[in-house]
C-alpha cells in the first residue's frame, strides 16, 4: 500500500472473528486467528472510526449504532466466568453514525438509529485485539434480516464514501461457519471448506474478473462449491458482501492477508487498499 493510497483512502477489512471469546482465551485453535487479529493493524492507517458491520446482529432495516458510551453485550453462552468481564471502552460516534444514515437514505436504502446498542462480541473481540487500547470511537451497523447477498453488496457501495473521511470499515463475520462441522472428525470437513476458500479468494483477488463478474458470483454465492456445507446459514458470510461492495469502488482487487485453518476448517482474511 502507498503512502500517498493510504493518506487518502482507508482500507476495507473483513475478518474472521473466531467461536465467541475464544480468540481472547487463546484457545488452541485460535492461536493462528489471534496472531493475526493483534498484528493486523500495524499494516493499516491509523483510522479516526471504525465502523464493524458485526454478523451477530440482524435488523429489518440497516441499523447503526448511535450510543456516545456504548457497553458490552455478551451474546455467547458456556464460556469461563471472565469472559463476561470483558471490557472495551471505546466510544461511539452519534456524529459518524448519522453520517452513515445519510449515505444510506442519499442510495434509497432505509436506516435507523439505535442509541442503546451495545458492543457484541463480533465487535469487541476482534477489536480487543486489533485494537487493545479502545483509543478510536467505534460504530456497528446490522446486517439485514432477510440475508440478501446482493441488498449487502448495496449496503457497501453506500458507504464507500467513509474511506475518504478516515474510516476503517471492518467487516466481521467468519469465511467459514458451520458449526457442525468445526467439531466434526469428517476427514472430508477440511477439503470442502478449501473448496469454498479457494473458489472465494479467486473471486475476491483477481485481477482478470471484472467488479460485474465479481459481484455477480458474490451475488449467487450459493452456487459456489460446497457453499451450503460451508454456510448453512449465510449471517456470518455477508459482513464479506459489504465490504466487497465498500472496497470494490475503489480497488479492483481484494488481497488476501490471512490464510488458516480453524478445528480443521479453512478460513480467510481480505483487505480492500
Amino acid at each position: 500500500m502507498s503512502a500517498t493510497k493510504a493518506n487518502s483512502l482507508m482500507p476495507v477489512l473483513f475478518v474472521p472473528h473466531g467461536g465467541g471469546p475464544m480468540p481472547l482465551l487463546r484457545e488452541e485453535n485460535h492461536l493462528e486467528l489471534t496472531s493475526f487479529l493483534q498484528s493486523v493493524s500495524a499494516d493499516l492507517p491509523r483510522p479516526k472510526a471504525i465502523l464493524v458491520i458485526t454478523a451477530h446482529w440482524e435488523e429489518s432495516v440497516a441499523t447503526i449504532s448511535s450510543a456516545s458510551a456504548p457497553g458490552m453485550l455478551y451474546d455467547y453462552y458456556g464460556f469461563p466466568p471472565e469472559t463476561y468481564k470483558f471490557k472495551y471502552p471505546a466510544a461511539g460516534n452519534p456524529e459518524l453514525a448519522q453520517t452513515i444514515a445519510g449515505l444510506l437514505e442519499g442510495a434509497g436504502i432505509k436506516s435507523q438509529l439505535d442509541p442503546k446498542r451495545d458492543f457484541d462480541h463480533g465487535t469487541f473481540v476482534p477489536l480487543m485485539l486489533m485494537y487493545p487500547q479502545a483509543d478510536i470511537p467505534v460504530v456497528q451497523l446490522s446486517l439485514l434480516k432477510n440475508l440478501n447477498p446482493a441488498a449487502h453488496i448495496a449496503l457497501g457501495k453506500a458507504l464507500a464514501p467513509l474511506r475518504e473521511q478516515g474510516v476503517l470499515i471492518v467487516g466481521s463475520g467468519m469465511s467459514f461457519h458451520n458449526m457442525q462441522a468445526f467439531f466434526s472428525a469428517n476427514p472430508m470437513t477440511k477439503g470442502r471448506s478449501e473448496q469454498f476458500d479457494s473458489w472465494l479468494t479467486e473471486t475476491l483477488i483477481s485481477a482478470e474478473l471484472r467488479v460485474t463478474e465479481k459481484n455477480a458470483r458474490l451475488a449467487d454465492w450459493q452456487a459456489a462449491p460446497e457453499a451450503r456445507f460451508c454456510h448453512p446459514r449465510e449471517e456470518h458470510l455477508l459482513p464479506l458482501h459489504v465490504c466487497f461492495g465498500a472496497g470494490s469502488q475503489a480497488s479492483l482487487a481484494a488481497v488476501k492477508i490471512f490464510s488458516g485453518f480453524l478445528f480443521n476448517t479453512k478460513i480467510s482474511a481480505f483487505l480492500w487498499s
